[in-house]
């Protein structure tokens, strides 16, 4: 039975890549000989190490908001696609499900990153509250 090389590292996690280059090379930069003689095999993770991640906490809620009865819920849309849709499936919901709940929808300037100052002044100064479709 004739044993295929890459598949073999691929399943052990091992990186293909040291297949290539001459045999030579390839001994210098994976082996390493022990006091016996004897060569280790070293193996990198070819994914690396993620960088440390700072939590944040969430922001503080209002003491007085206790239900969502009479106040405005905007949804705000940054362009995902089909973004508009689902916000107006949302809105239906709130329409048939809690009909005192007012849903505003707006769709923010640029993208993910970019700021809207206008938009964020509106929401808060008549929204209770924020529905932020970021999309995937």
């Amino acid at each position: 039975m004739k044993i295929n090389r890459r598949r073999l590292l691929q399943a052990l996690g091992i990186s293909p890549a040291l297949l290539a280059g001459t045999a030579a090379s390839a001994h210098a930069q994976s082996a390493q000989a022990s006091s016996s003689g004897e060569y280790k095999l070293v193996g990198l993770n070819p994914k690396g190490m993620p960088p440390a991640i700072q939590l944040l906490p969430m922001a503080p809620r209002r003491p007085s908001f206790s239900s969502l009865d009479g106040k405005a819920v905007y949804m705000v849309d940054i362009g995902f696609n089909n973004g508009n849709v689902f916000f107006q499936q949302m809105q239906r919901w709130f329409h048939d499900h809690m009909p005192t709940v007012k849903t505003i929808y707006r769709r923010k300037f640029g993208d993910y990153p970019q700021d809207d100052p206008k938009l964020w002044a509106e929401v808060k100064a008549a929204g209770a509250a924020v529905i932020m479709g970021v999309g995937h």
